[in-house]
Parts: C-alpha cells; structure tokens; sequence
C-alpha cells in the first residue's frame, strides 16, 4: 500500500499545540477494522474519564519549523512520533499524536502525519481490544532509526507516554 501525500487532513492546524487528534481519519480507521466487529466510535474528547484501555505506540510523521525568519531548520522526519490510543466502552476510541519541537530553536514544529501508519497502529489496536485475531508481521519490530530520539524535544515524553521516556513500563508488539 503506497503512502498517501500530504493532504490537509493530515497536517496539524494550531502547530503551537503540544498533541492533535486527527477525527478527518476516523472513516479511514473504520474502514480498516475487522467486517465482524462492532463500528467504532470516535471520542473528540482528550480524557482519561471513562477510557478501559490504553496503548502507547510511534507513528510516522514529517515536522516543519514554523519560526521560519529566524531559524535555519527546514524540517525533519521522524519515525517515532509519540501517539496515546485510548479505548472506551461500546467499542468507542481516540488517539493523541504529541508533536515534537525543532532541535535548532526549540519552538513547536508543524506536523504532516504519515495516515498509513496512524491508520494501522489505530485499527489494530481496536481490533486487539475487541478480541479480533490480528496478523501480526514485521512492520511491528523494533525499526532502527539513523538518529537517536531527543526526549527533550517530545512532547509525549515530557507527558510520559512516550515509549523512549525513561522508566516506561510497556511493551513492543
């Protein structure tokens, strides 16, 4: 499956905001589940309040410094871009995908998140709560990465979901 290009649904609007929810994704999410589960629904709320389950898990995404005038970073991709999938009762879910800061000037940067991956790490997590055999292939190892993760410029590590956070208790599936 290819990857899709940038289109506006998957580019963070307010970049100055530390995590974003991507609800544009939701039918695409659905479409991915199992046709023998229940449809899941979307919470629009980022709450702990009634969520059963919780996963912390990295998706894809390309990050643009916003301080344009000032600074010379042009932008940066990132295979570890934090994302929090918490689930609720009747099958109902959101994500929380944290951005991350420039390395160069410390401001916000401007997220284009890869939809595949938020896609599949959501869709297979769902059906995992809801009891539905998932094939499990390599996409799900451990990827190396060419730079190590800067904990200081995560926003999900500075909330303590990051799974580069120290003293994460959790694990790869």
């Amino acid at each position: 499956m290819a990857k899709k290009k940038s289109t506006k649904s998957n580019k963070s609007e307010g970049e100055t905001n530390t995590s974003f929810m991507f609800p544009s994704l939701h039918q695409a999410v659905t479409n991915a589940v199992s046709q023998g589960m229940a449809v899941p629904w979307f919470c629009d709320i980022d709450t702990d309040r009634g969520v059963r389950n919780k996963w912390t898990t990295h998706v894809i995404g390309r990050f643009r410094c916003r301080n344009r005038n000032t600074c010379c970073t042009k932008g940066w991709s990132s295979k570890k871009v934090a994302i929090l999938i918490r689930g609720y009762d009747l099958n109902g879910y959101n994500a929380v995908v944290f951005n991350q800061r420039c390395r160069t000037c410390d401001q916000l940067g401007t997220l284009t998140l890869d939809e595949n991956s938020y896609v599949e790490r959501v869709a297979d997590r769902i059906q995992i709560w809801a009891g539905v055999q998932v094939r499990r292939s390599g996409r799900h190892r451990k990827v190396k990465t060419s730079k190590p993760h800067e904990r200081a410029l995560c926003e999900g590590c500075k909330r303590g979901v990051c799974r580069q956070t120290d003293g994460w208790e959790g694990e790869y599936y």
